[in-house]
């Protein structure tokens, strides 16, 4: 199964990330194979993602350990090891670091300049924490568990992040959780079938996106934060208003779980959702 996607910021490629293997699509053709194949790991891949101009990719996996590649050439650049399984992995946006969730409930950051573990903390003990995810402006780091607790930590330095709130974001486990692109909206998205949003500022609760008949186990925010996807195991994906909380367009055709969502939003923001 694709546990995760991840489009490349010039667009031209998807990645796609599996149990071990990670594959690069080109996405305007009809050639179905991929262009390059990244192998190394030995687990399941948790999470993909770019440097900001797609000069290298990071991958986390539940073989304990977080790779770097570079894009053009085949085998990993880098390699840290975690003491567990890595659940979730997001770059700063500083560029500089990478942020790592992992089974046994550590969250680590990694300098990618002295190559080393700069700080790690648990935010609940030992409950793992589930993902992870820093705010484009780098103000807020989000990290949510199995139990459905959401912790806001702000970065005082690059080794001291200072617990800013917690609160139950949901009953049941918090798959998924991603922060807008403007920094002004948190998704949770859980296995009781429903994302919420939430005001980033104070981490009220905006809306609750139901309409799910399974887990909602990821989800995408469009580039000007209006819009959400999310993929669902009921086979579906949906695209949410965030205006209004309600499902613009329901995407069926999948015959199996839908675990993984990438946004392709390089066309207009302004669209009209019947004609997508």
């Amino acid at each position: 199964q694709v546990n995760c996607l991840q489009i490349t910021p010039d667009k031209k490629y998807i990645v796609a990330a599996g149990n071990p293997h990670i594959r690069l699509f080109e996405i305007n053709t009809n050639n179905p194979n991929p262009v390059r194949s990244y192998d190394g790991h030995s687990g399941n891949v948790t999470s993909i993602g770019f440097q900001k101009h797609g000069k290298w990719m990071f991958s986390g996996s539940e073989d304990g350990s977080i790779k770097i590649w570079d894009l053009r050439a085949q085998g990993c650049q880098r390699n840290y090891e975690c003491s567990a399984p890595v659940n979730s992995v997001t770059l700063h946006p500083n560029q500089a670091e990478l942020v790592s969730a992992d089974q046994n409930g550590c969250i680590r950051v990694w300098d990618l300049t002295s190559n080393t573990c700069s700080t790690k903390f648990s935010p609940d003990g030992e409950n793992a924490v589930r993902t992870v995810d820093v705010a484009k402006d780098a103000s807020t780091l989000i990290a949510a568990n199995n139990h459905g607790t959401c912790f806001a930590y702000t970065p005082k330095s690059s080794d001291n992040y200072e617990l800013r709130t917690s609160w139950q974001a949901h009953n049941e486990y918090v798959l998924k959780a991603r922060v807008s692109p403007n920094a002004q909206y948190l998704a949770t998205c859980s296995s009781d079938k429903t994302v919420k949003v939430w005001n980033m500022a104070d981490m009220s609760l905006l809306h609750t996106l139901q309409g799910h008949q399974r887990w909602v186990w990821d989800c995408a925010f469009s580039a000007v934060s209006s819009y959400l996807v999310t993929a669902s195991s009921d086979q579906t994906a949906r695209l949410w208003d965030l205006s209004t909380g309600d499902t613009i367009r329901q995407y069926n055709g999948h015959h199996k779980a839908a675990i993984c969502v990438a946004l392709d939003d390089s066309v207009p923001e302004v669209v009209d959702p019947s004609s997508r």
